[in-house]
This record gives structure tokens, C-alpha cells and sequence, in this order.
């Protein structure tokens, strides 16, 4: 079931300048490293059957300013490994979108060659009129993984104990999406 207080109907895709995938984990223990990719595709399809959403991320468009880091972490096969793997992709299987704002999307979410259940949780803003007469609207969806689960394998002890790289990664998405003609 999907609700809004003004109807979400038709085709619309993200406008890349105003949306964002990005994810977030903790490094040596003491701090959030955060990287984001620059090349992301979004689509919503809302009618009478329901409202779907999917998705894609280029690999190669990560955001990383140390080059060394950045190659490893892109083609590394305990990381990305985005010769073999160039997309993640996602796919909704259910999307409910409540009056009060609040969002949560159920889908499939692959990441090299992998493909998880997944379920993201944030807010909706519905459709508005922009400065040229198009309709847009936004979601922003957060969700928690195991970066384990895609076979992120990258393992380091610190010296005296714990891990240099956690398990777990906040996925952050903000989309502000534009009905298409």
C-alpha cells in the first residue's frame, strides 16, 4: 500500500546535481570514513499497481581523493573490485510511502555479482512544482549492511586489539527525482 498526501504518479528520475549514494564506516575505531559515488541513476515508477523504485551506482565513480587508496579500495577483490563488478544495483520489491513523511523500501540490492534483501527507512517528500513548471520529488533512505554479506573481505587487527575497518556500513541515499514528459 502507498500513500501521499499528493499523488505520485508517472515516471521520475533522479536529477544526478541534487541526489547522492554514499556510505559510511568506521575507521580504526575512532572516527567515520565516508565516500560517496558521483554517477548514480534513480528511477521511480508510481500507478495504479503500486510505486517501484530502482537504482544503479557506477563503481568507478567513487569519490576517493588519495589515488592509491582509491585503487585499491575500486579494484581490490577484498573491496569493490569494479573490473569484474562495474555496477550496484537495486531493485524495490516494496515501497510505502505514509502521509506523515515517512518512507521505507524493501528490495534487492546487489553489489558484486551478490544480490541481498534489503530494507532502507527515511522520509518522502511528494511531488511539488519547481521554478520551471516540473514536477519533483525527493526520498532519503538509510539503511545498515554487513559489508560481509557481498564479500567484502578486507580484514586488519589493530595493534592492540579490534578491527582497522568495521563490519558494518550506513548506506545513505537522497534522491530528488523529476517527472519525465
Amino acid at each position: 500500500m502507498t500513500t501521499s498526501t499528493q499523488p505520485l504518479v508517472g515516471t521520475f528520475v533522479a536529477d544526478p546535481i541534487h541526489s547522492l549514494f554514499q556510505f559510511s564506516v568506521k575507521h580504526m575505531g575512532v572516527s567515520m570514513f565516508n565516500a560517496s559515488f558521483d554517477d548514480i541513476d534513480a528511477r521511480v515508477d508510481a500507478d495504479e499497481q503500486g510505486v517501484r523504485l530502482q537504482g544503479a551506482v557506477r563503481v568507478e565513480s567513487l569519490s576517493i581523493k588519495n589515488p592509491d587508496f582509491r585503487g585499491h579500495v575500486l579494484g581490490g577483490a577484498d573491496f569493490f573490485d569494479s573490473s569484474n563488478y562495474p555496477e550496484l544495483t537495486f531493485r524495490s520489491t516494496d515501497v510505502v510511502l505514509r502521509e506523515d513523511g515517512s518512507a521505507r523500501v524493501d528490495g534487492e540490492l546487489t553489489i558484486k555479482g551478490i544480490t541481498k534483501p534489503f530494507t532502507a527507512t527515511g522520509t518522502y517528500q511528494p511531488p511539488v512544482e519547481d521554478l520551471g513548471g516540473n514536477l519533483r520529488t525527493g526520498v532519503e533512505l538509510e539503511a545498515t549492511v554487513d559489508r560481509r554479506d557481498w564479500n567484502f573481505t578486507f580484514d586488519a587487527k589493530l595493534p592492540k586489539g579490534g578491527d582497522a575497518l568495521a563490519n558494518e556500513v550506513k548506506l545513505t541515499v537522497r534522491a530528488e527525482l523529476v517527472k519525465e514528459a
